[in-house]
This record gives structure tokens, sequence and C-alpha cells, in this order.
């Protein structure tokens, strides 16, 4: 997956804003105001950095070589992982579980908004 597809998955789904907030080289992706997925634009090969339960990212570390504990990220809650290096599908998962966990954490105000949308 190029870093451009990653971008066109992430902005597709629901309640997603993009925007540099640390520098101009650092695209975030939110839900509802929060983060999700980041991607350094820069850097070669393409990464990105995913939210994971804990216990996946382990496993995932272990089983992908393409999978690392989170750059300059959480080290328990965090993965960056390398675009090139798993399959497509494989990322459209990990974007996806990211996305969830995000969900999953929401305020009761902060849930009835998104779902309004």
């Amino acid at each position: 997956m190029h870093i451009e597809e990653f971008r066109e998955y992430c902005i597709l789904k629901k309640g997603v804003s993009e925007g540099f907030p640390f520098d101009e080289q650092t695209l975030v992706f939110k839900v509802m105001g929060k983060m999700f997925a980041l991607c350094g634009l820069g850097r070669v090969p393409a990464q990105v950095n995913l939210k994971c339960d804990p216990e996946r990212a382990i496993a995932l570390r272990e089983e992908y070589d393409g999978v690392i504990a989170g750059w300059h990220m959480s080290k328990v809650h965090w993965n960056t992982v390398f675009l090139e290096s798993i399959a497509p599908k494989l990322t459209k998962e990990l974007i996806d579980h990211s996305y969830e966990l995000v969900i999953a954490k929401f305020t009761k105000k902060l849930k009835s908004e998104y779902d309004a949308l």
C-alpha cells in the first residue's frame, strides 16, 4: 500500500479529519478530534503509526518484520507499520482496529455526536 492509498482509506471513515498539528511533515488522522493514525510524509520507506491493543501489538511485532513498536509514541499502545512490508489487506485491518479502539473510548456525549453523523 502506498501512502496515498493509506490516506484515502483513513479519510473516508466516518467522523475523520486530517491535519498537521505537529509539523508540515506529520499528517495526523483523527476521529471526532481523537488521533488514531499518523504518518511522516517524508519517511522512506513509507511508515505509519497506528493505535493497537497491547497484546495484539506484541503479537504483530513478533509475526511481522514490517511492524515495530511505535516510533516516538507509547510503545504499549502504538505500532509503526512499514506499508510496503505487509499486505494491504492487513494494513486496512490495522487501520480499522486503531479507529475502533479510539471510538470505543468515546465519552457518551462524543459517541452521541459520532452516531448523529
